[in-house]
């Protein structure tokens, strides 16, 4: 019965990533649904990455650098699989996540899956991730599908090249317009340890210059999904911050300082006509 049900393909993309992959591969072999395959993109490490995703039963590619979209392209393309998974190299899945998403876009015919997901705690700036994340759960504008049925995720042409972190909201966004869009129930695991307030900064700076191409793209969206500091995920959840004031000022404090990097990145590729312009289309839509 086993090999009756459809192949599941989990893509990773990796970059010196020998602290984590090794974990996200046993975390997919060691799934309740057996029918899975595990294909890592290596973006030209120099670690031991590439020998620990082989080590344990994962099949790699090792490629030039190029950025995030293109290699999660090209491993679809090796993807033998009716179903594909995306995921990041420091995340891990709860045992029942590929049954619980295969069930679902059987059962309901859905293309296109949310998986939530829970950040691992190890620290200040994690506690604050967490805390952010817990707010968007079932927000499906700002969680990330990661579940796709392979022949719809080729009609739409996979993600977009030109995009690095706007990706996974455009490529779910542009076939959301056709297809539904489903919500998984079990968790994936985002380990997030090592990352510090310097690295969310320059992330975040970095996503937002190449946020300026997703904003013109889609300009409906900046409104929701540009706005950090005001979100209404954060309004709706106002009993956090009476629960946890510490960790909520923390958690304040990092979104202003993210915002300027934001802003910053936004600005450099834009202009600051054209973050203006931005800001007055924000206001005008609210």
């Amino acid at each position: 019965m086993e090999k009756q049900r459809p192949l599941v393909s989990v893509v990773v993309p990796a970059y010196n990533e020998e602290g984590n992959i090794e974990r996200l591969v046993k975390s997919v072999r060691a799934q309740s649904y057996g029918r899975v395959e595990v294909l890592v993109v290596d973006d030209g490490s120099t670690d031991a990455t590439v020998e620990l995703a082989r080590s344990v039963g994962a099949k790699v590619f090792r490629r030039k650098h190029a950025e995030r979209s293109i290699q999660r392209n090209f491993g679809v393309k090796k993807a033998k699989g009716e179903y594909l998974m995306i995921l990041d190299a420091d995340m891990e899945l709860t045992k029942d996540v590929v049954l619980d998403c295969v069930s679902l876009a059987e059962g309901q015919d859905y293309k296109v899956l949310v998986i939530p997901e829970k950040t691992v705690v190890t620290g200040l700036i994690t506690r604050i991730r967490a805390f952010e994340r817990e707010m968007y759960m079932g927000d499906m504008g700002i969680e990330v599908a990661r579940f796709f049925e392979k022949k719809a995720f080729l009609e739409f042409h996979g993600y977009d090249p030109n995009l690095t972190g706007p990706e996974d909201y455009d490529l779910p966004y542009r076939m959301g317009k056709k297809y539904p869009i489903g919500r998984a129930k079990k968790y994936i695991l985002h380990h997030e340890a090592g990352k510090s307030l310097w690295s969310l900064l320059k992330r975040k700076y970095k996503y937002a210059k190449e946020g300026a191409k997703y904003a013109e793209k889609h300009p409906e969206l900046v409104r929701t999904q540009g706005n950090l500091l005001f979100r209404a995920a954060y309004f709706r959840n106002w009993r956090k911050f009476v629960h946890q004031p510490v960790l909520g000022i923390a958690f304040v404090g990092v979104r202003i300082l993210e915002t300027m990097a934001a802003v910053i990145g936004y600005a450099s590729t834009v202009g600051i006509g054209g973050f203006l312009k931005s800001l007055c289309d924000m206001i005008r839509m609210r």
